[in-house]
């Protein structure tokens, strides 16, 4: 007996919108936007923070600003959008890769693994023609951080404490008292954000 959720098209939700075939949802395995959103919803259903393309013409105008690596940016974006919105590697290494095969970019220096990318004049026209939509997005983003984000203290204090638990565990195995001394700290630190 066929379903009746689905058609020769694809296949209809419980909602009864149809959608695309794809593996894992109605965008072939993506959801809203380009990358991964990391912390809180963006805004509810059929709101989209990046619509397609807009993580190129973003990159581009950030890599305009000044010349940055692939993690700049990541930190750049998520900055910029108030703690809300981080752009995964898996999108923005790409996309760097694609700026720099079409010509809009290029390798300004390289110091190890870490490619600093700089605009090229191509890239540079190609956002200026379509300066309206870059000028969109970074607005976009800003109001999005705005709306519901982290404040940057915040985000710093999150970020110091991560990387103070992972310089304390590349230092070695951990006994016992300094498992519950760190345990403790990290629990007095989650009451205390409690009762702020």
């Amino acid at each position: 007996m066929k379903s009746p959720f689905s058609d020769r098209h694809g296949w209809r939700g419980p909602c009864g919108h149809r959608h695309a075939r794809g593996e894992f949802g109605p965008h072939g395995g993506r959801h809203h936007g380009e990358g991964h959103r990391h912390g809180r919803p963006g805004g509810g259903r059929g709101h989209r923070l990046l619509e397609h393309g807009d993580l190129r013409l973003l990159v581009l105008a950030l890599i305009a600003e000044a010349p940055r690596h692939g993690y700049d940016i990541i930190k750049a974006i998520e900055e910029r959008a108030g703690g809300a919105y981080t752009p995964s590697p898996g999108v923005v290494y790409p996309t760097l890769t694609l700026l720099e095969e079409i010509g809009h970019i290029a390798i300004s220096s390289e110091a190890g693994p870490r490619k600093l990318y700089a605009i090229t004049p191509e890239g540079q026209a190609w956002l200026d023609a379509n300066q309206p939509a870059a000028s969109a997005i970074l607005a976009r983003l800003s109001e999005h951080g705005a709306e519901g984000g982290l404040s940057p203290q915040i985000l710093r204090a999150m970020e110091n404490l991560k990387l103070a638990l992972r310089l304390r565990l590349r230092r070695g195995r951990l006994e016992q008292a300094e498992v519950a001394a760190i345990a403790a700290a990290i629990d007095a630190a989650a009451v205390a954000v409690e009762q702020a």
